[in-house]
């Protein structure tokens, strides 16, 4: 049996007797190849956090094509105007058998505009006709707690700027809230 290969020992030993040298987890090669893609990797991710945040800057601006380019407006804080809406005193939706309840409500409006104010003056009737329709179906329980208040909030601002268009409303405040 001159022409079979030589049969390997023990583990780890050569026909010859002597050992296989055992191989490394990472070689030198692939040590550097590794560490070349994670400095790779981190200054790819360095320049990405650089452009989102740092070069971005305002979009250039679009000259007119007939003349020089105007110089920008100086623009300060944008003043608010607030516009005090009358009390609202509603009964609530108490159903059968229940003893009835009232919701006092007195709030300010924020408008953008002393211009949008008066055009909410002029829708002031609807407003307030949107405001005791909506607020009459409410229950007592509807008002109770944080949750509730925001919901009143929110219903409230959606009903007043599709009422008061126009103008334009910021905001709904409210200045005093009572639930008798």
């Amino acid at each position: 049996m001159a022409d079979d290969p030589p049969k390997e020992g023990a583990e780890g030993e050569t026909p010859e007797g002597g050992e296989q040298p055992k191989k490394k987890f990472l070689s030198g090669k692939m040590l550097i190849i590794a560490g070349a893609g994670a400095l790779v990797l981190l200054l790819g991710i360095g320049a990405g956090v650089y452009f989102l945040f740092f070069a971005g800057g305002p979009p250039p601006e679009q000259h007119a094509e007939d003349g020089p380019p105007k110089p920008a407006e100086p623009q300060g804080p944008v003043k608010s105007v607030y516009f005090n809406m009358p009390d609202l005193l509603v009964n609530l939706n108490a159903g059968a058998g229940r003893r009835t309840s009232f919701l006092k409500l007195t709030l300010s409006v924020e408008l953008r505009s002393i211009d949008d104010a008066n055009a909410f003056e002029a829708n002031l009737p609807r407003i307030v006709d949107n405001f005791q329709v909506y607020l009459r179906e409410l229950r007592p329980e509807d008002l109770r707690g944080s949750s509730g208040f925001l919901k009143l909030r929110e219903e409230l601002l959606t009903r007043v700027q599709l009422a008061a268009q126009p103008a334009r409303v910021n905001d709904i405040l409210f200045r005093e809230m009572l639930v008798q």
